[in-house]
């Protein structure tokens, strides 16, 4: 099914009229195949790339069901404290007018206002797993009149080790229930937890599992540790788009955000170990333009809806094959363009042999510039002050023990926590980045 119109999935008027002020015309290939069974009270199972939609497609039947009812009845489950929030802001823009409303539960807050906000019964109910659990073992929260669970970007909660929190979570909720799972990967745990929590469900799989961004140019650069730095900035010397940068850990993300600011960019940084108002603050930065660059660890790689990234570069592997699907689906976004470059040292071979057999797809290999200016600066630099800490992966490292470390303890071990919160990096001069790509609001 591949319907041209909203009208044609059979939503309200209402709902018609919500879709246009914000601007969005066609339904996504996701939206056509999954609003359908959504509304019909199915469980689905969606499997489509990042940026594609999903979030769409599960508010939109969650409005039309709750449209109306008292109480909390429908919660949404999300992995990162960014994208608990980006669903809040969609579910404001679509649900406003129908008066469903949500609450956002997150880590990095205060447990006051949100204990209020779920005493308060509103519509639906958007966290992380677990914080949520927390506000349970407290008696914040009743989930015995939830008629729709939603599980967004099942796959990754899954890797950060959630299991055990939605164990307990799904414990809570009436067995009789909806259950919508979407996901950019369908396979391994995330299959076998689809089969144990949801009935006969119709699935909606707009690209095969493991599928990369279409519109992403991909390409490998094959260079040592010690010269990452400097293909990086040789890089941000070609261009002036907007460039989201993934590292492995904290201290790594730091470290090159101080190199970069170091060399003039605009450039902030999120991880796990920053308030969250401190992520809050770096990501609206890169929204609008106050920072050219944004520096992340994995925390990040399914929260960042930003509407035209030019470009991602992976400074270090993931050690999760799937994590570099949802890294480069940061770019080339719906309708837009864009690049990813992957920095790839002799000890990360194997990842990306392991990415190359996910994707089923060997990924072009590129020049490094050991020529220009730019490159050969911060190699004479490294040489005088020493380069970043090494950001390989430890020889002997399980993949399952990689699996449940990739995005940092964060919420998985202690939601609620925030660690040390070290300083902003500094902000270079100059104009906003220029952005790129065919995306604008009216073919969201």
């Amino acid at each position: 099914m591949n319907p041209t119109s909203f009208a044609a999935l059979k939503l309200s008027p209402q709902s018609l009229q919500a879709l246009d002020r914000a601007g969005f015309e066609h339904p996504t290939p996701i939206q056509a195949g999954a609003i359908p069974p959504a509304l019909e009270g199915r469980d689905v199972i969606g499997t489509a790339a990042t940026g594609t939609g999903k979030t769409a497609a599960f508010l939109l039947p969650i409005i039309e069901r709750l449209a109306g009812k008292p109480g909390t009845r429908a919660l949404v489950l999300a992995p990162t404290r960014e994208l608990a929030l980006q669903i809040g802001e969609e579910l404001e823009r679509f649900g406003r007018n129908r008066r469903v409303g949500g609450t956002v539960v997150i880590g990095g807050v205060g447990l006051g206002g949100q204990k209020a906000a779920l005493q308060e019964g509103r519509s639906v109910v958007i966290a992380t797993p677990g914080r949520l659990v927390d506000h349970l073992q407290q008696g914040h929260a009743r989930l015995d009149g939830i008629e729709v669970l939603v599980l967004d970007e099942a796959d990754r909660m899954l890797d950060m080790g959630f299991k055990p929190q939605l164990d307990r979570i799904l414990a809570r909720l009436p067995k009789k229930r909806q259950t919508l799972l979407f996901s950019a990967t369908m396979a391994g745990e995330v299959a076998d937890f689809a089969r144990a929590h949801l009935r006969e469900p119709v699935r909606v799989e707009v690209a095969r599992s493991g599928t990369t961004a279409a519109r992403a140019e991909q390409q490998v650069f094959l260079a040592p540790q010690t010269e990452k730095l400097a293909l990086l900035l040789a890089l941000l010397e070609r261009d002036d788009v907007s460039t989201l940068v993934f590292t492995r850990t904290k201290r790594r993300a730091d470290r090159v955000a101080k190199g970069l600011d170091r060399a003039g960019h605009k450039v902030a940084r999120i991880h796990a170990d920053r308030s969250q108002a401190q992520r809050r603050s770096a990501l609206d930065g890169f929204k609008d333009g106050t920072y050219r660059v944004l520096v992340a660890t994995d925390i990040a790689a399914r929260g960042i809806d930003v509407a035209e990234i030019g470009h991602v570069v992976n400074f270090d592997l993931p050690h999760v094959p799937e994590d570099y699907v949802h890294r480069i689906g940061r770019t080339a976004r719906n309708q837009a363009s864009g690049r990813a470059s992957s920095f790839t040292s002799p000890e990360e071979q194997d990842l990306l042999r392991a990415i190359e057999r996910l994707t089923r797809a060997p990924i072009p290999r590129a020049e490094v510039p050991r020529e220009e200016a730019t490159f050969q600066a911060e190699l004479a630099r490294t040489a005088r002050e020493g380069p970043l800490p090494s950001g390989a992966p430890r020889a002997g490292r399980q993949a399952q023990a990689a699996r449940r470390s990739s995005g940092g303890r964060g919420q998985g071990a202690r939601p609620g926590a925030s660690a040390h919160h070290s300083a902003a990096a500094g902000s270079g001069e100059g104009a906003k980045p220029r952005r790129i790509g065919s995306w604008s609001p009216r073919r969201r």
